[in-house]
């Protein structure tokens, strides 16, 4: 009996570490490097990976858990909505990074 109950308060904090994992997703602008990074990150590829897992780390997560091309549209106002002050191609892209801890 006492081993049925351990069990269950096992499973009980278990499933309460996950529902509290902590996630946080960030909007990135998606600036050609001339490596093809950015394609990779927008694309979803796995040579994003390491660049998205990078960036999340750099914000004290542990990993990258999806990363993909957005539409402007779907970002807040936050986001100029013309690239009237930039001076490359590629500046009315973004991609959106989801990390956790």
């Amino acid at each position: 009996m006492r081993a049925l109950s351990a069990l269950q308060a096992c499973l009980l904090i278990c499933s309460a570490t996950v529902a509290f994992a902590d996630s946080r997703t960030f909007v990135v602008a998606n600036q050609p490097d001339g490596y093809g990074i950015d394609q990779c990150l927008a694309n979803g590829d796995q040579c994003g990976s390491y660049a998205a897992r990078a960036y999340c780390q750099s914000r004290d997560f542990a990993q990258a858990s999806t990363y993909h091309r957005i539409d402007p549209a779907e970002v807040t106002s936050a986001v100029p909505a013309s690239a009237e002050t930039c001076s490359h191609s590629g500046c009315s892209e973004y991609v959106a990074i989801t990390c956790q801890r």
